[in-house]
């Protein structure tokens, strides 16, 4: 068994809720002074609108069922629509999609499976304003491309509804204050699509780390390494080719999310720390142009185009207790996939990804219970702190949910969180923390690879010790 510090996060957290006591430090180390680097460009905070309140441990209204609405039905929003419907409690009541042959063959399937028949939008790029003027909506899912993402979610919340956007949520610092400031004007939760974040392996590491496991968590390293040069160049994958056509227009971190959420929940990101400093580096944009000339056709469009983003964009963010991420991006290299997902202390360390011949994949090395330098696979570790998501409903989650079964974790959570009146574990500010080094790395490659100030989305908030995805174990309500 692996030993566990004398005082862990989750001890720490239990008593401070008990007792209503949640200023950051309780019972532990005190925070520091917020780390910036001098010489960082100052990130502005704008203050609040009168009547404008924090949206942070504010819990939904109960839900006896779920009614969702989908925008953008592509290979995503598709799969995802047939996602939703099968969560307990939950049924899909419009899908909307500006090529309205995708919102009918998304119909025809759930009606095939044995559901109520969506609602149908589609035809225009305003098709999606029509669906959310309906009053049988209350969770609007979007999973249209990237430049779409802010407004229709502003939208949505402005039309009464909760919402929840694919990564990212928006890709302008600008809007992503809007949503945050949106958010607490309308009372409307907005939440970033983050399946990682409940990847069985990153929620147990999120665990081993809550629990002191690790000792004083010093460092992570994760984002999102993933050969899509074939999908890329793909004439029917990535609708009018969208995706790639973002590595034209600028040099930026365009996706590390999937890698930097998990560490950044692990290491309490506005929960007692908070992102302070970012710089980012950009290698050569090489990859793409080099698959192009060796597997694709001069006749096709692709030829007309100039590839400017970085193959691989690195951030290095630092934390205002000392800790340092590392958040990565590369889609454009022959490479295997991974997350990373890499937790580190000044006891132990766990690394995802590792080619360890296991059933988890991972690693681990922490005292006391290993030594000799050598690595053990850490297949025991995450069986001791499997999160009860996984013990409760992975059975469900392998029958139906993709990517290994996180994308119905998240639907079943975010399901049960609606139905009980739950307080969301990933709110508006994590969405737009985790989003940020998407315009933020814009600005720092622009300057040479200057540190750049992250903003404080919870105006403050972030010092306070506070639940989010290492929930207690509930039930989802009974249907019917």
């Amino acid at each position: 068994m692996p030993h566990i510090p004398a005082v862990s996060r989750r001890l720490v957290l239990g008593g401070a809720l008990a007792t209503g006591a949640v200023a950051a430090g309780v019972g532990g180390a005190q925070a520091s002074p917020v780390a910036q680097a001098a010489d960082a460009v100052p990130a502005s905070v704008p203050k609040r609108r009168p009547g404008q309140k924090s949206m942070i441990d504010v819990p939904y209204d109960a839900h006896q069922t779920v009614r969702v609405g989908v925008i953008g039905l592509g290979n995503r929003g598709s799969g995802m629509a047939e996602g939703w419907s099968v969560v307990p409690g939950c049924t899909v009541t419009a899908v909307c999609d500006i090529r309205a042959d995708r919102a009918k063959r998304t119909a025809d399937r759930l009606v095939a499976t044995g559901k109520s028949r969506p609602a149908e939008y589609g035809g225009s790029d305003e098709s999606f304003a029509q669906m959310l003027k309906r009053d049988d909506i209350d969770l609007v899912y979007i999973a249209t491309p990237w430049e779409f993402h802010y407004r229709q979610g502003k939208a949505a919340m402005s039309a009464g509804k909760h919402v929840i956007v694919e990564l990212p949520i928006a890709t302008e610092l600008d809007e992503l204050w809007d949503l945050v400031d949106t958010s607490e004007r309308t009372r409307r939760h907005l939440m970033l699509a983050e399946n990682c974040s409940y990847g069985r392996n990153e929620l147990a590491m999120l665990k081993m780390a809550h629990e002191g496991l690790f000792g004083e968590i010093t460092n992570g390293h994760g984002g999102y390494l993933h050969d899509l040069r074939e999908l890329l160049f793909s004439d029917t994958y990535y609708t009018d080719s969208w995706r790639r056509l973002w590595h034209t227009r600028s040099t930026a971190s365009f996706y590390a999310m999937h890698g930097l959420a998990p560490i950044a929940a692990a290491m309490d990101i506005n929960r007692g720390d908070r992102m302070t400093v970012l710089r980012a580096t950009a290698t050569a944009p090489r990859g793409l142009a080099d698959y192009r000339e060796r597997f694709v056709p001069r006749s096709h469009p692709s030829w007309r185009e100039t590839y400017v983003n970085g193959d691989l964009v690195t951030c290095l963010i630092d934390t205002a207790k000392g800790r340092v991420i590392r958040a990565e991006h590369d889609v454009s290299s022959p490479r295997p996939y991974s997350r990373i997902n890499t937790l580190a202390g000044s006891r132990g360390i766990f690394e995802d990804y590792a080619g360890v011949m296991a059933t988890s994949g991972g690693r681990i090395y922490v005292e006391p219970d290993h030594g000799g330098h050598s690595w053990r696979a850490a297949d025991a570790y995450r069986k001791e702190f499997d999160h009860w998501l996984w013990k409760k409903i992975g059975d469900d989650a392998a029958n139906n949910g993709g990517h290994g079964g996180m994308d119905y974790v998240l639907q079943w959570r975010t399901v049960q969180l609606m139905r009980a009146g739950l307080v969301p574990d990933i709110d508006v500010y994590d969405s737009a923390a985790w989003c940020s080094p998407v315009p933020l790395s814009v600005k720092s490659l622009a300057a040479g690879g200057r540190p750049v100030e992250i903003p404080d989305f919870t105006r403050g908030s972030w010092v306070n010790l506070r639940m989010g995805l290492d929930s207690r174990a509930s039930d989802m309500p009974p249907v019917g």
